[in-house]
């Protein structure tokens, strides 16, 4: 077997559809480019209707297949649309990548229950509720693979963000369980947590904070901060034949800040 034949067959998504929550930009973007670039059928969904057209311009510019679906992850009903129509669009789902995501910093003292629950609502709830959904269209093809896409913050305290740590801690657990139970439905979970990446939304909250930026690079081992790009590889992995044996995990893809630091 040629070494091309072999990775395809590794790594290839070829024949496979795909459904990536929050695909309009940052992360969620890139990892639906990806899962493309890899032969997935890919439907991105999103809030911002004119950002998700670019999405599925760009994977159709580049010969891969994509449709746009609108749905707002904070309401149930709407995310379960997402699910079925991802599932109509390509007579099919084999892949979820669970990419939408929301955050309210602020101290725990001034948390709002609003704030709480719109964060946990489009972080937590959304996840669970789509993958609920997802489970009827894999298992009709005999499995799939569900990624969802948490934080450093599954593992790490940050100050001003508990909400939204709370939620990625909680994903991280939440694939656990799910992988245990559906792993008799060759259905697979995992997660994937990125380190401190540079996205449209973390660029000037973020990175265009002195303190922060300084802060952020001094925990990094690597010395800069991430790509959404740099995500991909590790997602078309997760959803590949590939990762075959893999269920249940937390894969950080940090520049190395969980391993430690320097004195």
């Amino acid at each position: 077997m040629a070494a091309r034949e072999y990775l395809e067959g590794l790594f290839g998504l070829k024949g496979k559809a795909a459904l990536v929550t929050g695909g309009s930009s940052g992360i969620g973007r890139e990892l639906a480019l990806g899962l493309a670039g890899a032969g997935a059928s890919v439907v991105v969904s999103g809030r911002n209707t004119e950002r998700l057209e670019e999405t599925r311009k760009a994977i159709a510019g580049a010969g891969g297949q994509a449709v746009a679906v609108a749905a707002e992850m904070g309401d149930l009903e709407s995310c379960r649309q997402a699910v079925d129509e991802a599932a109509g669009a390509f007579g099919g789902l084999d892949i979820l990548v669970n990419c939408a995501g929301t955050n309210r910093r602020g101290p725990i003292v001034d948390v709002t229950p609003e704030a709480y629950d719109e964060v946990m609502a489009v972080n937590l709830k959304a996840p669970y509720f789509t993958s609920q959904a997802a489970v009827p269209h894999m298992r009709a093809r005999g499995g799939g693979a569900i990624v969802h896409i948490a934080s450093l913050t599954s593992s790490i305290g940050l100050a001003y963000v508990s909400i939204y740590g709370a939620s990625k801690a909680g994903l991280a657990q939440l694939a656990k369980t799910q992988a245990i139970e559906w792993a008799p439905l060759s259905i697979r979970v995992n997660c994937l947590c990125p380190g401190f990446i540079v996205t449209p939304l973390t660029e000037k909250a973020i990175w265009g904070d002195t303190h922060k930026r300084e802060w952020m690079l001094s925990r990094i081992p690597m010395g800069r901060g991430g790509r959404p790009e740099e995500m991909v590889g590790m997602a078309i992995y997760l959803c590949s034949p590939a990762a075959s044996y893999m269920t249940g995990q937390a894969v950080y893809v940090d520049g190395g800040v969980l391993a430690g630091s320097s004195w």
